[in-house]
């Protein structure tokens, strides 16, 4: 047997079944593919899948639906996908370039990412640890109190506020304090958070700024780092799971569960995207119980990390039933991380 045209069925049987949600026999397939092939080799091919694990027929119907394993070979064995058209990516990037605000563009994303796909989608705030220094800011709040800004390459901002035991409310102060900035920020600027509170630990000694106010950066930094806020998502699109109830035939009740921890959420993303030096607008695919939350095994992810020039700063993603169109899911996935890296490198 051609194992192309047995993938070919395959395919069929896939786009079929995601179409209609109803189980495919061979004379539909017949009626509605160019297969090229009789019923009775069609009828074999079939059994040859079935028996490969990849199609199976639920109860008493003569009809086949997907495995699990069956959509992995399937989007596994995708050749090409279908781009997005010039209407759609000239929408997306409207929508999302009139956001300015790091919330406000994350709350742009997982809802026009809901919207295209009719899943729940999930995009992680970038990570403050894998983020560059683009800015420290120092700003005298009285006389023995000092708010540090940090503003980092992704455009997300920490504050913290530190005591001090000088007065840089004075005109002497603020002459100081502008110097302590220069210094701080040269030290800081464009090196990852690691990396930027190394170089400033060695500035403790330098003469041109006070151990008492680079001790103060150090500790709003490494509060700052302490506090990664990793644990924070922005979800859209939860109701869209209730829009098929027949693919979640005994509850949905431990998806939403799970929707609900963002722990959880992260790390699916964070097993199911790979490790950090992933680059930025590759697509995975994470299908039914190779997702290692127990909950969420009856449905499928796809996901694709975001970030700042090479520097992988978050993901991006889309959830919901294993019956999903994969093509269009990974196309839209991808179009979106491709923009919402745009927007963090502008």
């Amino acid at each position: 047997m051609s194992t192309d045209r047995r993938m070919a069925v395959l395919a069929a049987i896939v786009e079929d079944y995601v179409r209609t949600s109803e189980p495919v026999g061979s004379r539909s397939l017949l009626d509605r593919h160019q297969l090229g092939v009789s019923a009775a080799t069609v009828r074999n091919d079939m059994a040859a899948l079935e028996d490969a694990g990849l199609i199976t027929a639920p109860h008493t119907s003569a009809g086949r639906i997907p495995t699990d394993a069956g959509y992995r070979t399937f989007v596994d064995e995708l050749a090409q996908l279908k781009p997005l058209s010039r209407a759609e990516r000239a929408a997306i990037a409207q929508f999302l370039d009139g956001a300015d605000e790091l919330d406000e563009v994350l709350d742009r994303t997982v809802r026009l990412l809901a919207t295209l796909t009719k899943q729940v989608a999930v995009v992680q705030y970038p990570s403050l640890t894998r983020s560059t220094v683009r800015h420290v800011e120092l700003v005298p709040m009285s006389p023995t109190r000092l708010m540090v800004v940090v503003i980092m390459g992704t455009g997300r901002v920490e504050q913290r506020v530190i005591l001090t035991d000088t007065d840089y409310t004075t005109p002497t102060g603020l002459d100081e304090l502008a110097r302590s900035r220069t210094v701080i920020n040269a030290a800081a600027l464009e090196r990852r958070l690691g990396d930027a509170l190394t170089a400033l630990r060695s500035l403790d000694d330098d003469q041109h700024t006070s151990s008492s106010l680079t001790s103060g950066v150090l500790a709003a930094l490494e509060d700052a780092a302490r506090d990664e806020s990793e644990t924070k998502v922005a979800l859209a699109g939860t109701a869209n799971l209730a829009r098929t109830p027949s693919d979640f035939p005994l509850t949905l009740e431990p998806v939403l569960d799970a929707l609900e921890q963002h722990v959880v959420l992260l790390r699916l993303l964070g097993t199911h995207a790979g490790t950090e030096e992933e680059g930025a607008g590759e697509v995975a695919v994470r299908i039914g119980r190779e997702n290692p939350v127990t909950g969420l095994q009856s449905t499928s992810i796809v996901t694709s990390g975001y970030g700042v020039g090479d520097e992988l700063v978050g993901h991006v993603g889309v959830l919901g039933p294993t019956r999903m169109n994969y093509p269009a899911a990974i196309s839209q996935v991808r179009t979106v991380a491709t923009y919402l890296s745009r927007i963090m490198e502008g």
